[in-house]
């Protein structure tokens, strides 16, 4: 320790009022800051610094104008600890014996300290080693300080600006050996070199971050508040992502937005390069830095984030990883990203760093940004090498780069679509040469315009010879293309093509596109269900979910389970619909880069839940499908939700309704191209409204105007012609149903109208056995609705056989002779309703499989499944799973 206090006292006291140096000790240095008068109390940092102080070290650190001096102040106003708080800001040339000599006028001023206490005086002279009395002078410092009757907290405001070893050296000493009486409080932009390891280890540090400093979307709508600023969420969302919580800028713009006449044009015309924010940043930031550092920190504004060797490469220089790594330890508004080798800074300091490399070299911007661009690309980041190509104008080397990597498929079918449609809405449309047309023809096709897809794809074509990933990538936007044509045909051609081209490809570049594959065969499968080959469909679509998984893969992904979730409801499978329309919803809520709608995910839930007769829950995902927005496929959706919604009005007693939903859809369709299977549901739909109504003939008169062979069609056909009494025609059209499997919904049916024809033709016993049958078809997917709209004479058999009830019991109460929602007598109630997440995880094991085949089956883990099920136990009161399915059958749960 050197020189603790000055030479000769000038009061009769002892004290001293002149530093070693000779320099006055000034009083405002004492001086705890005033509290700002508009302040947004944060009484979770207040009681993180009071908790700190209980032990010896407490260390604020963040960068210029991120509160850390005002949340001390802050702290200190609010303070009622019985021990004595001493204030001492710090400057940048305080030697160490200047430092000292004004620590302990500040223990002096706050009377830790007795009159008389004045230490020995060495030289101020930092070439000369400590005086052999140093550590024994900081010894009775320590010793005083330990034996106070109160403890002692000593603020050191902008420790930072204080760099002695020495010092750090002897003020670990005094903390260490003034316990418990002195605890430090140390607000720093940088990292102190005191030994922050041991004080971690020994858990004897509190430790407040500019992470922690950074004002919330809260914070900030209090302190817009506290300015008298009413602004909308989405502009305080605005201001908050801008400034990212940033104390000073924060209170910048609020004092600015005062003075303005619109304050929410403020923010959208915000830039930070024109505002007091740029005098703060440059002076109290930039200023402070050599002109090396300054140099860099302009050159690297550039980008989004910065890597040492990308630095090294925009400076020409070799100093990039000290540099970086030194201005991220002093807070200087760069951050390392988690803990990789990047950087990142902050947006509103690089804005203002931009807007002076443009003042001081005006030309050497898009330089800079062509030679990241290049950078980036050799070092595989694709999408920042399109944006600083872009940024450049460079758009040449940006449709080549984007042509080459194959990144293009990223515009239409990766996490990156909508930046990078962004980043390439700029591009001219004249650009000559292979590499432009392809890009144009995706930008059409992203904004919806296959037209010009297809016209911008010829243009590519006539431009001459091509490399393989240009045609890879113009057979890719044919498969999209083709489908939008509405021929099977075209895309199977277009699909074959592109895996061919796929197979040509280097396989380390195939591995990066996993999207492509993905892709094409989603859209293979898409367009297969939309000929009506479900089947085909179900194969395919399988295949491409299959696929799917790596990042980059979300958008098909969902969109595979989504189609794949309809063809099982088509097919009557609907315990997998169920499955996969869940795992499609789970993808669009989680993929926030680019939100997928949920509206076909929630129809097949709608449907599959009026199957299962559970009307309420069919409407509610029927209302979440017609709120849903979003891209997907518009005709079939409408389609669906119009046979839905008829169903469960006609449920109702709502014939109107039904009749209307159903009209409004058809009027509307044929116009855009709608499957004929679609058409077909639409009329299929309508005939069981006239069957509702008891308009047979009708019925009758809407089926034959549309020509399809589906089994579907053929079996409402026999529906429409037995209840107009041909019973001998429908059981005629029952009998060229195809032999091959058709859905388990059309099965059921076909076998309920046998049942009703046989009531009819009085073959009781025949009905009966045709009535086994039919219920052995439907129980696996619980098809109830089926029994509750067919004839009569079901529902009587079902009533008077009480034994095959009792077998049937998910069969609905009351065609059981039961109130609706009841269950058996003699079954034990259940202790809390089954969640639906716990009810498919019971159909599946209804169906015997293995945990982890469940965990397959519903696209989650094993460990989910495991939970669901214990859960359900509990609910149930059983203990095995087997007992679980069979009760939650006999409940009518399932």
């Amino acid at each position: 320790m050197q020189n603790l206090a000055a030479s000769d006292p000038p009061d009769p006291g002892g004290r001293h009022d002149l530093a070693p140096s000779g320099d006055p000790i000034l009083s405002a240095r004492f001086a705890v800051p005033a509290v700002p008068r508009i302040l947004v109390p944060r009484r979770a940092l207040v009681d993180r610094v009071t908790e700190g102080v209980q032990g010896p070290l407490t260390f604020i650190s963040g960068p210029a104008g991120a509160g850390k001096t005002v949340l001390t102040a802050h702290w200190i106003s609010q303070h009622r600890e019985p021990c004595t708080v001493a204030w001492l800001r710090v400057e940048p040339d305080d030697s160490p014996g200047t430092f000292w000599a004004h620590v302990l006028e500040a223990l002096h001023r706050r009377g830790v300290l007795p009159p008389d206490y004045t230490p020995d005086h060495t030289p101020d002279r930092t070439d000369v080693p400590p005086s052999p009395s140093a550590r024994s002078q900081l010894g009775r410092l320590a010793e005083m300080l330990a034996q106070a009757p109160d403890p002692v907290v000593l603020v050191l405001d902008q420790f930072d600006a204080l760099d002695s070893p020495d010092v750090a050296r002897d003020l670990a000493f005094l903390i260490r050996h003034a316990a418990p009486g002195l605890r430090l409080v140390l607000t720093s932009r940088s990292e102190p070199l005191l030994p922050l390891h041991r004080y971690r280890a020994a858990g004897e540090i509190t430790e407040i971050r500019n992470a922690d400093l950074r004002f919330t979307r809260q914070d900030t709508e209090a302190l817009l508040r506290a300015h008298r600023l009413q602004l909308a969420a989405e502009d305080v969302r605005t201001l908050a992502d801008r400034t990212q919580g940033w104390a000073a800028g924060l209170r910048l713009c609020a004092a600015a937005m005062q003075r303005c006449p619109d304050p929410r044009a403020f923010i959208r015309e915000f830039a930070a390069d024109r505002t007091t924010l740029a005098d703060y940043l440059l002076t109290e930031v930039l200023d402070g830095y050599p002109p090396a550092t300054q140099n860099l920190l302009l050159r690297v504004s550039v980008t989004r984030q910065i890597h040492p060797d990308l630095a090294d490469a925009l400076t020409e220089d070799q100093d990039g990883q000290w540099t970086l790594a030194a201005l991220a330890r002093d807070n200087a508004f760069v951050e390392a990203v988690d803990s990789t080798a990047w950087y990142r800074m902050h947006p509103l300091f690089a804005e203002v760093l931009r807007a002076r490399l443009r003042h001081l070299h005006p030309a050497l911007e898009p330089q800079l940004r062509r030679r990241a661009a290049r950078w980036l690309a050799a070092h595989g980041q694709p999408v920042e090498a399109v944006a600083q190509a872009a940024a450049a104008a460079d758009w040449p080397f940006a449709a080549r780069y984007l042509v080459d990597t194959l990144t293009l498929t990223r515009l239409l079918a990766g996490p990156d679509t909508e930046r990078l449609a962004q980043l390439l809405s700029a591009m001219p449309e004249n650009l000559d040469g292979t590499e432009p047309a392809l890009v144009n023809a995706t930008l059409r096709l992203a904004a919806d315009d296959p037209d010009g897809c297809v016209s911008s794809l010829r243009l590519a074509e006539r431009t001459g010879p091509q490399t393989v990933t240009a045609r890879l990538c113009a057979s890719f936007l044919a498969v999209l293309t083709a489908r939008l044509s509405g021929s099977y045909a075209a895309v199977q051609q277009a699909a074959a093509d592109t895996q061919r081209l796929l197979r040509e490809m280097p396989q380390p570049l195939n591995q990066e596109h996993p999207e492509i594959t993905a892709t094409v065969l989603t859209t293979l499968g898409s367009a297969a269900l939309d000929d009506g080959r479900l089947d085909t469909a179900t194969a395919t679509l399988t295949r491409a979910v299959d696929a799917c998984g790596q990042p980059g893969t979300e958008p098909p992904h969902h969109d595979a389970l989504e189609a794949l979730a309809l063809v099982d409801l088509l097919q009557g499978r609907l315990s997998q619909a169920q499955a996969h329309a869940h795992a499609c919803l789970d993808i669009a809520e989680g993929d926030v880069l680019a939100p997928r709608t949920t509206a076909l995910g929630r129809l097949v839930l709608a449907g599959a839940a009026a199957e299962h007769d559970e009307l309420a829950d069919a409407r509610a995902q029927l209302d979440l499908a017609m709120a849903a927005t979003g891209p997907g496929p518009e005709a079939v959706a409408e389609i669906e939700a119009a046979v839905i919604g008829s169903r469960l009005a006609t449920a109702a007693g709502q014939w109107d309704r039904a009749r209307a939903a159903l009209d409004q859809a058809g009027a509307s369709l044929p116009s855009r191209g709608a499957p004929l299977w679609a058409m077909d549901e639409l009329a299929i739909a309508t005939s069981a409204v006239h069957l509702a109504l008891r308009q047979s003939d009708a019925a009758l008169a809407v089926l034959d105007s549309t020509d399809c062979d589906r089994p579907q069609h053929t079996v409402a056909r026999a529906r429409a012609l037995l209840a107009a009494g041909h019973d001998d025609s429908a059981m005629r059209a029952l009998d060229d149903l195809p032999s091959q499997p058709i859905a388990a919904t059309s099965r059921v049916l076909a076998c309920l109208l046998r049942v009703q024809a046989a009531v009819t033709a009085g073959d009781l016993q025949g009905a009966h056995k045709l009535l086994v049958q039919a219920l052995a078809l439907a129980r696996p997917e619980k098809l109830r609705r089926l029994f509750i709209e067919s004839g009569p004479g079901v529902q009587q058999l079902l009533r008077q056989d009480l034994h095959l009830a009792h077998t049937h019991c998910w069969l609905p109460p009351q065609l059981l002779g039961r109130p609706r929602g009841t269950a058996p007598a003699q079954l034990p109630a259940v202790v809390e309703a089954l969640t639906d997440r716990e009810r498919d995880v019971l159909r599946q094991a209804a169906r015997m499989l293995s945990t982890e085949e469940i965990a397959v089956e519903l696209y989650v883990s094993a460990n989910t499944v495991k939970t669901h099920l214990k859960s359900a136990f509990r609910k149930l009161g059983v203990t095995r799973r087997s007992e679980a399915v069979h009760l939650a059958q006999t409940l009518d749960l399932l």
